[in-house]
């Protein structure tokens, strides 16, 4: 068995979700291959044999890869598909668009979001948004399976695999690359940080906001938002934490004003350490944080902003 994991990047790094995924792909108890299919990316493939627990790096390189467009990428894949028995991709929007395509390709049911390997043809998986962990065991000959990067620790450096240029698939000339806007921030990309302060509802506008921002720039923290407070508009769509936004689980998650809906939780959870500020003791935040403080948030978070020094 050998277990192909389709590298997340943008041509100049390894994403970090990468790093997760082959340490799925290890877990599954075969040798580890990763397909880096780009646009003058050999740096990428050099930073590939690097990550240990990877045997070998196949690095595809094409003009039509430049923009990581689904259907070239899915295409790449299922032209080496034959040689592994699990596929694997992190549960991004990267490895969600691609792995349905080649799961019905291959005419096999896909596995999602995994967060734990029992066995080689064993898997969990949250279900009902993460209130229950469903066992899947699965007959198919091939395993498509996304890694919900939460579950796994990132792979350390150290390796020293062999990089194999294979041959580019052609363009399959279905969809082109038009553009792309790209959110700009100085604060840590939501999904990787460390810390995160999110806001809810609780905090009333999008210029309430501003007030937990001396909070974030004390702690080096990315911010983030509940659902009631993206749907409302206080903030853009890339902050939203949660089952239908980002699943996060940084080292410490703030929520400030979140009621905590099961959705919410969904997203956030799985954080090392919770802190909750909300005006209601019985708000279900509380039965997930590790800390609360009922209290006003309008008076809490600068008298946190202030005690940080």
């Amino acid at each position: 068995m050998t277990t192909l994991v389709i590298a997340e990047h943008d041509n100049a790094g390894l994403k970090g979700s990468t790093l997760n995924t082959i340490t799925a792909a290890t877990q599954c108890g075969a040798d580890v291959h990763v397909l880096v299919a780009g646009f003058n990316a050999g740096a990428v493939a050099q930073a590939a044999a690097q990550i240990a627990g990877v045997a070998k790096v196949l690095h595809a390189d094409a003009a039509h890869f430049a923009d990581g467009l689904a259907e070239n990428i899915a295409e790449q894949v299922l032209a080496i598909a034959s040689g592994y028995s699990h596929i694997l991709a992190p549960a991004t929007a990267y490895g969600k668009n691609i792995l349905p395509r080649v799961a019905a390709k291959l005419d096999v049911s896909q596995i999602s979001e995994i967060t734990k390997v029992d066995s080689p043809d064993t898997f969990e998986r949250p279900i009902y948004a993460g209130n229950a962990i469903a066992t899947v065991q699965s007959t198919d000959a091939v395993k498509v399976i996304t890694v919900r990067t939460t579950g796994f620790d990132a792979a350390a450096t150290g390796g020293s695999a062999a990089v194999e240029t294979i041959t580019a698939v052609a363009d399959s000339g279905k969809s082109a690359f038009v553009s792309r806007e790209v959110a700009k921030s100085d604060r840590p990309e939501l999904t990787a940080a460390k810390v995160i302060v999110s806001g809810g509802r609780g905090m009333g506008s999008g210029d309430n906001f501003k007030i937990l921002e001396p909070l974030a720039d004390k702690l080096g923290a990315a911010m983030g938002a509940s659902r009631a407070a993206v749907d409302a508009g206080f903030v853009p769509n890339d902050w939203q934490v949660g089952q239908t936004g980002k699943i996060v689980a940084p080292q410490l998650y703030i929520a400030v004003g979140i009621s905590g809906a099961i959705q919410h939780l969904a997203g956030m959870k799985d954080s090392k350490t919770i802190v909750a500020i909300n005006k209601d003791p019985e708000a279900p935040i509380f039965s997930v944080a590790d800390y609360g403080i009922v209290g006003d948030l309008f008076e809490i978070v600068p008298q946190l902003v202030a005690e940080l020094g």
